[in-house]
């Protein structure tokens, strides 16, 4: 289960937000601002200035290790928590 939303522009951790207040944080990145929603215990980005709105389409993060990438804008909304639902990635 997620506790909080990490959330990154440009690399760097813009705010950490718990997932228990329901809001909406405008973040900026070279393209412009990108829009993350917290609502019920889950976030996404509802709007992102890139062209191909990948991000956008991801739609909700539920998830401890959960992560939303908007790569032409560099802003990312990643949920954590006490236990994520895998142990190890393998590429």
């Amino acid at each position: 289960m997620a506790d909080k939303a990490v959330i990154r522009s440009g690399g760097k951790i813009f705010r950490e937000v718990q997932l228990s207040h329901d809001q909406k944080i405008e973040v900026p990145g070279p393209l412009g601002i990108s829009v993350i929603a917290i609502q019920n215990r889950r976030a996404r980005i509802i709007s992102d200035p890139g062209p191909r709105q990948y991000c956008v389409r991801q739609g909700w993060l539920q998830q401890a290790g959960e992560i939303a990438l908007c790569l032409p804008n560099q802003v990312s909304v990643e949920l954590v928590g006490s236990k994520k639902r895998y142990d190890s990635l393998n590429y």
